[in-house]
């Protein structure tokens, strides 16, 4: 019998994570799941307590400290992380927040989340990671190549880092035989969505929403084998929207 394969992902709670818990779950994996809130007992996932590590990411010594709790989970072996947490935050009245406008502690914040966390986590559980020839996805966005009509500017430069990340970490991870790639979703259909999306789905060459199920698929592409020898580059999920 062959042994379980291990996922840890953050930012699982809602939306693409959310789905992407459902993937993995679905082939079999075993997923730990990472996130602010505790283990929400609705969530539809088998083990789901015992394999969930409520972190702040946005706290550098938090997320250090949780590495030892991953650790003590997964018995030397990481077959994927997906860097799935992101913090976009906004001003009065849901108002996107500009570069002349963003105070540099919410900059600093959405960095610690958005950015460090993924690089730290994957530092840190680079060992087991290597022992599975493992996975590395990191979730980016189309607000990191282009200015977005709700996304801040904080967030946005966070994520053109996260993607220039990807490229270092593919560099550096590769001789580990550990891949690393990205993955940068355009309008998905979650919680998080702003009034006034629905002007931007009329231009889309698709007409529609991603599900976040669609991402999660693109996300499970890239931690299987069929993967095998793709690293270092970010896959665009947006029906289109960056031609």
């Amino acid at each position: 019998m062959t042994e379980q394969k291990t996922i840890v992902l953050t930012g699982a709670s809602r939306g693409i994570g959310h789905a992407t818990v459902k993937r993995f779950s679905a082939e079999g994996w075993r997923v730990l799941t990472c996130s602010r809130q505790p283990f929400d007992p609705r969530c539809p996932w088998p083990g789901g307590e015992e394999n969930h590590i409520q972190i702040d990411l946005s706290d550098p010594k938090k997320t250090i400290e949780a590495i030892e709790t991953i650790k003590g989970k997964i018995n030397g072996r990481l077959d994927a992380l997906v860097n799935n947490a992101g913090i976009s935050p906004k001003g009065e009245g849901g108002k996107r927040l500009n570069t002349l406008e963003t105070d540099l502690r919410t900059w600093g914040h959405v960095f610690h989340v958005n950015f460090f966390a993924s690089v730290i986590l994957a530092r840190g559980l680079q060992a087991e990671l290597t022992a599975a020839k493992g996975a590395v996805v990191n979730v980016t966005s189309i607000a990191g190549v282009r200015v977005h009509p709700f996304a801040g500017a904080a967030y946005a430069t966070s994520k053109a880092a996260l993607a220039a990340l990807t490229r270092e970490m593919a560099h550096d991870f590769g001789p580990l035989g550990v891949r690393v790639n990205a993955i940068a979703p355009g309008e998905v259909e979650t919680a998080i969505l702003s009034p006034g999306t629905d002007k931007i789905v009329a231009q889309l060459p698709m007409r529609r929403l991603g599900q976040p199920s669609e991402v999660a698929d693109a996300i499970w592409f890239l931690c299987s084998p069929q993967s095998s020898y793709i690293s270092g580059t970010e896959i665009e999920v947006n029906g289109a929207q960056h031609v």
